[in-house]
């Protein structure tokens, strides 16, 4: 799959106000800092598409991006929506407001009814950390579908890299039977693209062939 076109459309602040659900959606989610925006804007091949910021807890509401791609060069042409959620972790807000986020993230991965699957990032340069581990088991409770995607791989050795990811994945077995897919990427090196994009790709068409359209 390559993306041709990525437009930024719409932040809403609770599910309720979102687009019309009539196109398959993905959204990406993960704590703050953890390089959401550069690994979106690298999906897109455009640099511009999701602001980065120094600031964590910058994204503080729902992000919709039509996209439109394409399997084949002269294929036809797929409309999806891709969705920047704000970070989990976030510590520099005061309660209540964090409650409020809380709350928004939940409705919206609970009650978006053409939300396909979450790629949830987790910083490949640490070991497991407690809230991940408790957002993917969360995600599990709610029986919402999700990708593991390690992000920053550029920034450590690969050794390193291979000793956290196993260390995260090893911590989900002590609960999961089943363990969902996952990725290493490099916003940088664009390492991971083709097999995010692949999967999206895949879950499209399981949507048009479930659908009949």
């Amino acid at each position: 799959m390559e993306i041709k076109k990525a437009t930024y459309l719409i932040s809403s602040p609770a599910v309720d106000k979102c687009p019309k659900a009539d196109r398959p959606e993905y959204a990406f989610i993960g704590r703050s800092n953890v390089g959401k925006s550069s690994l979106i804007n690298m999906l897109c091949n455009n640099q511009k598409l999701a602001k980065t910021s120094a600031s964590p807890g910058k994204t503080q509401s729902i992000n919709h991006f039509t996209i439109e791609s394409s399997v084949r060069e002269k294929g036809p042409v797929e409309r999806w929506y891709l969705v920047d959620l704000p970070g989990y972790g976030y510590a520099k807000i005061d309660q209540s407001s964090r409650r409020r986020w809380e709350q928004m993230i939940e409705g919206y991965l609970r009650k978006r009814e053409n939300l396909v699957n979450v790629f949830v990032l987790i910083d490949a340069r640490h070991m497991p950390q407690k809230i991940d581990l408790e957002f993917v088991n969360q995600l599990g409770h709610w029986e919402v579908p999700f990708t593991i995607v390690f992000t920053k791989a550029d920034k450590e050795k690969p050794a390193v890299v291979e000793r956290h990811v196993k260390a995260f994945l090893d911590a989900m077995r002590e609960t999961w039977q089943f363990l969902p897919a996952s990725v290493v990427t490099s916003a940088t090196k664009k390492t991971g693209k083709d097999e995010i994009l692949t999967q999206i790709a895949g879950m499209n068409l399981g949507k048009d062939e479930a659908t009949g359209v």
